[in-house]
């Protein structure tokens, strides 16, 4: 079962891209981030032509995500992050997290904030979301589910993970805040899946449009799978769909992928998980990104 990550770097201006990516590799499951779409502009014509059945939440300008299932639907458990406020569990108001069920998997689809110019606001927003993200991670993690968060963090953990780590110390994917809330995350007890496979390859999923980062191979890697023990036993591959990122008119990130050995009986996780019911398709209020 191979599950994949891309930030599409907007979904309708770079259709062909995606499609030709589905038609060649077809991955059975695909996170997408950064739509750059409202609710009701998602191109589902043309994504479930491609085979594939879709859940999304959507926001003008910027941010949305997006899960696609090959020939199903995924069976949505939450759209956007929850946050506390008064002790209890509330919605996010940015298109930057949404959950389901496929395959007896419960898969957390995320676009954390960039946070730049950091300090700033919308450097303390990316921490703050960090934070939001870790607690509601825990409630995962003690549920016990085969759980992935896959998406992009927009955070490079180590110095292993960007190609010139001393021009980057003040930017907000690679200050000691943003790396140390990475790290305590994961040291709830989930799996880096790149890392896990390859500890010390150097592996990127990002190059900048600029300064010829690209045929440089100047790259970051920020997009990543974090999978929850149950899942981590059944990890048998990762990696980056590289040769994407040099198609004409290609985002400035490659998919990420992992495959997962089958098990031989599936259970829907939805129903023990913190969730909220919504209508697929239903279109919400959006506001502009902040990051």
């Amino acid at each position: 079962m191979r599950i994949a990550s891309f930030n599409v770097n907007g979904i309708n201006g770079r259709l062909p891209v995606l499609l030709r990516w589905l038609e060649e590799i077809a991955p059975d499951v695909a996170c997408l981030q950064e739509l750059k779409a409202p609710q009701e502009k998602f191109p589902l014509a043309a994504i479930e032509k491609a085979g594939y059945g879709a859940i999304w939440l959507g926001q003008k300008s910027w941010n949305g995500v997006a899960i696609l299932q090959r020939d199903a639907t995924p069976e949505e458990t939450r759209r956007g992050l929850p946050r506390i406020k008064g002790g209890k569990f509330v919605d996010d108001v940015q298109s930057r997290y949404i959950e389901a069920a496929v395959n007896g998997l419960l898969i957390g689809c995320l676009y954390l904030p960039n946070g730049n110019p950091a300090p700033g606001p919308k450097f303390d927003y990316k921490l703050d979301w960090f934070r939001r993200l870790t607690a509601y991670a825990a409630t995962l993690m003690e549920s016990g589910l085969p759980v992935i968060l896959a998406g992009d963090y927009n955070v490079m953990p180590t110095e292993l993970d960007v190609y010139k780590p001393e021009r980057w110390l003040d930017d907000a994917l690679f200050r000691p805040e943003s790396r140390a809330a990475f790290h305590k995350l994961v040291g709830q007890g989930w799996t880096d899946a790149i890392r896990k496979l390859h500890p010390d390859e150097r592996i990127y999923t990002f190059w900048d449009y600029f300064r010829n980062a690209w045929p440089r191979n100047a790259g970051l890697r920020i997009d990543h799978f974090l999978l929850s023990p149950k899942v981590a036993r059944r990890l048998t591959a990762a990696g980056v769909d590289r040769k994407v990122r040099g198609w004409e008119r290609a985002s400035d990130h490659a998919p990420v992928w992992i495959e997962l050995k089958e098990t031989a009986r599936r259970v829907k996780p939805a129903a023990k998980v913190p969730s909220k019911n919504v209508k697929k398709k239903s279109v919400k209020k959006t506001t502009k990104k902040t990051a």
